[in-house]
């Protein structure tokens, strides 16, 4: 019999090609949305996708919208948190993934789900992890305030400075990894890994540790330029979170220094 799909466990036979994980905070105004689009696109793809909504504690109504939708959709998984910040729900979401290649997403779908195959298909060619890029040949940003634009490539210079040369852009919401590579990368995290209980949206540079774990333990990482559209609805507060992002980036390269993070055996 299959299981109910806000238990937990997959609900049909055989492992996913695919599982898309979206992280969800006080979304009730656009997840249903998300998800008819996230279940249309998994619907055109070849194999079997399974979709992870991890509820981060949200407070409004967006875990009871997803709940009355679940049914229609066997391979919807519902995951309910506490409110511990995307950091934690995007972690939990990815440790439940069943599928091969595990994909995370914003549910403001800013970065459009058609680049999914292009993702997979650097996946499939021998990536490990491959990001989205709002950088690059052919990468553009559609309605980015000025102001967050120049923030965030100040940000990526002390990024790219300190811990991920090349990269230059980490933050953007959209990055698949071979199931085994995420979970050898979440094993080996530090930050957010026992988060507390948050307090409104708690938005970090958890990104950033993925990707330094990921090079130190030899892992090889993708880049796929996008065309990505600022949200009318960002959660975003540019002065507290930058500060907090930057204070993640020292952390990071603090423990780099003490050699909390493995070495590469490769």
């Amino acid at each position: 019999m299959p299981a109910s799909p806000t238990n937990g466990t997959p609900v049909t036979d055989g492992e996913p090609s695919l599982s898309i994980v979206v992280p969800a905070y006080n979304e009730s105004g656009r997840i249903e949305e998300c998800l008819r689009a996230v279940v249309a696109h998994a619907e055109q793809r070849p194999g079997r996708t399974e979709i992870l909504l991890v509820d981060d504690g949200s407070s409004d109504d967006t875990l009871a919208r997803v709940q009355r939708l679940a049914g229609q959709w066997p391979d919807l998984r519902i995951l309910a948190e506490s409110h511990r910040g995307k950091a934690a729900a995007v972690r939990a979401g990815m440790l439940a993934a069943t599928g091969r290649i595990v994909l995370f997403t914003d549910a403001d779908l800013a970065t459009p789900l058609r680049y999914t195959s292009a993702l997979v298909e650097q996946i499939e060619a021998g990536a490990d992890v491959v990001i989205a890029s709002r950088e690059g040949r052919n990468a553009r940003r559609v309605d980015e305030p000025l102001h967050r634009h120049v923030m965030g490539r100040v940000f990526n210079l002390i990024v790219q400075g300190l811990l991920l040369p090349g990269i230059q852009d980490t933050q953007c919401g959209f990055k698949a990894f071979r199931r085994d590579a995420a979970r050898a990368i979440l094993e080996e995290t530090h930050l957010y890994r026992d988060a507390t209980l948050a307090h409104g949206a708690r938005v970090t540079a958890f990104d950033v540790e993925l990707l330094y774990i990921a090079r130190r333990l030899g892992q090889t990482i993708a880049v796929v330029p996008v065309v990505w559209s600022a949200g009318s609805d960002s959660k975003v507060n540019p002065v507290i979170d930058t500060w907090i992002n930057l204070t993640d980036v020292l952390k990071i390269r603090l423990n780099g220094w003490r050699g909390r993070y493995p070495t590469s055996g490769r």
